[in-house]
């Protein structure tokens, strides 16, 4: 991979990454908002020290770990990659309220579409500040979304210390049970 100069990045601010998406998949992951690296680039969760890669693997959704560059294999998987929110920034404290209520509003709509079975939102912040849920935790959520079920899954950033990439692929092999009974049943 090219080595990004600053400028590089900071040119990419507000800029829109597809989605990587297909109608009726197992899992569609939800993250916050592209960060300035996923925007230079066009792979989600191309941050280095992002655990996203790495998780999935450890959590038995990949049978290896892909790199952000192969992020269209997911589909093969029955998985994909939205954004609450479509604009690239530096850090999620840049997003507005309005642009995180917006984005939940459009999620909604786009889930509608795709009817993938599980949305997972990779954030309980970004989660809760979409659906105005405050009191929301890790785990499966009440909400539906037509058909598909709701989790909300611990944010992959290096910044977010407090979970690991252990404890983190736990929470993500849960969901990939929970995606594996929804098939059977």
């Amino acid at each position: 991979m090219t080595r990004l100069t600053p400028a590089d990045l900071e040119a990419a601010r507000d800029r829109l990454v597809p989605d990587v998406v297909a109608d009726g998949l197992d899992v569609l992951f939800c993250g916050i908002n592209p960060g300035l690296m996923t925007a230079a680039t066009g792979h989600h969760f191309a941050r280095p020290g992002n655990r996203f890669w790495p998780v999935l693997h450890l959590s038995g959704f990949t049978p290896r770990q892909l790199k952000p560059s192969e992020q269209d294999e997911l589909l093969s998987y029955g998985l994909g990659i939205t954004n609450v929110v479509a604009r690239a920034t530096a850090r999620a404290d840049e997003l507005t309220p309005d642009e995180y209520r917006d984005g939940g509003r459009l999620l909604v709509a786009k889930v509608e579409r795709l009817r993938p079975r599980l949305l997972a939102v990779v954030g309980i912040t970004a989660y809760r500040s979409a659906f105005g849920e405050r009191g929301a935790a890790i785990g499966p959520q009440e909400r539906t979304i037509g058909s598909s079920r709701v989790w909300a899954l611990p944010n992959p950033s290096g910044l977010n210390a407090h979970w690991t990439a252990a404890t983190m692929a736990q929470e993500f092999g849960r969901l990939r049970s929970a995606a594996a009974e929804d098939r059977r049943g």
